[in-house]
């Protein structure tokens, strides 16, 4: 079996590094970030359904097509099943309202913690290096 770089693959690392570097603004404005995301997740209307149900899509994606060449993976492939398997528990936990993560989620949007930037740039230097990796990869399917 012979590796092979899937046509999504590129344009999922794409999208979650662009999805974690928007995280960037959070660094800039506290308060509008923090606002902006509680409301999202509180208010559950259409942008909510969709960015949720395309990440759950994604993450679900990526997880078989791990299990699918779990003899044959790239390295970048355990982003799939380790990423994945925390995106979809927190989409979970977030929808069924479990009390101890909705308490974590409100402690990291709390606008005076003193770990706010250091949460915050962690996930923008997560989406740098997973937004690189997808046009890496676009390059490389490509050749």
């Amino acid at each position: 079996m012979e590796k092979k770089i899937v046509a999504w693959e590129p344009c999922f690392f794409i999208f979650f590094g662009l999805f974690h570097l928007h995280r960037i603004w959070g660094l800039f404005d506290r308060t509008a970030y923090a606002r902006f995301w509680i409301g999202i997740s509180e208010n559950k209307g259409l942008f909510y359904f969709i960015l949720m149900g395309t990440l759950a899509f994604l993450c679900v994606l990526g997880v078989v097509t791990f299990c699918r060449n779990i003899h044959n993976n790239y390295w970048w492939r355990w982003i799939y099943l380790f990423g994945g398997i925390y995106v979809l528990f927190d989409l979970y936990a977030i929808a069924v309202g479990l009390e101890f993560w909705n308490k974590f989620l409100l402690w990291m949007y709390d606008v005076n913690s003193p770990y706010w930037n250091l949460i915050w740039f962690s996930f923008v230097l997560l989406g740098g290096f997973v937004f690189v990796l997808g046009i890496k990869l676009l390059i490389q399917r490509k050749k």
